[in-house]
């Protein structure tokens, strides 16, 4: 069996991310998840521990002080981080490991683990990105608006990522995702100038 490694998986709001997660630690055996730590409020259905570890912004801060977490970064106004000890429990007991973060941790995380593999996940378009964001039934227009905005924003990161995932069929992200990580490279290859041409289509500047 190879060494077990550290995988940063990486998307923009509506990306698809956790579903994608989720499917992928149930195929997978050999693969665990870092739970992190966030101030944010739970979102119906989440189970503290489980999804996150929720805390308040002076606990978390203590956290980051005594050194606590392998990154951590300010998201949406909230706080995120990785806990530094169950990662690395979790890496000495043989399983690879899955850091479910944004492109600001996964900057720092690139700097700590330079071995890490860095994986972003991208919805096939804007339009199918907004369907998303409005199927969840949970945020006004205005905050679909700023949601979709932001999106963007982190999908200017995408070439800083060692691997693009194109959500636009589930299952065949989801095999993408597997192949990656076990054999290190996704089922659907694309050229470089492919997915500059996706890209450039989601920014807006195609």
């Amino acid at each position: 069996m190879s060494k077990p490694r550290l995988y940063v998986v990486a998307a923009p709001s509506g990306g698809g991310k956790t579903s994608l997660i989720s499917a992928l630690l149930e195929k997978d055996q050999r693969t665990r998840l870092s739970v992190s730590y966030t101030t944010r409020t739970p979102r119906p259905a989440e189970q503290d521990g489980v999804h996150y570890h929720f805390v308040d912004l002076q606990t978390f801060e203590s956290l980051a002080e005594q050194n606590e977490f392998l990154e951590h970064a300010l998201v949406f106004g909230n706080r995120y981080g990785t806990g530094r000890k169950a990662v690395e429990s979790q890496l000495a007991a043989g399983f690879d490991v899955i850091l479910d973060i944004d492109w600001q941790g996964a900057r720092q995380i690139r700097k700590a683990f330079p071995s890490c593999r860095s994986v972003f996940i991208v919805p096939p378009s804007l339009e199918i990105l907004r369907q998303r964001l409005e199927a969840r039934g949970q945020d006004s227009e205005q905050v679909i608006q700023r949601r979709m905005r932001e999106a963007q924003a982190e999908i200017s990161h995408w070439d800083e990522f060692d691997d693009l995932v194109i959500n636009d069929d589930f299952e065949k992200a989801l095999l993408d995702l597997h192949a990656i990580i076990r054999s290190g490279n996704p089922k659907r290859r694309r050229t470089e100038s492919e997915y500059r041409e996706m890209m450039a289509e989601l920014l807006g500047t195609r």
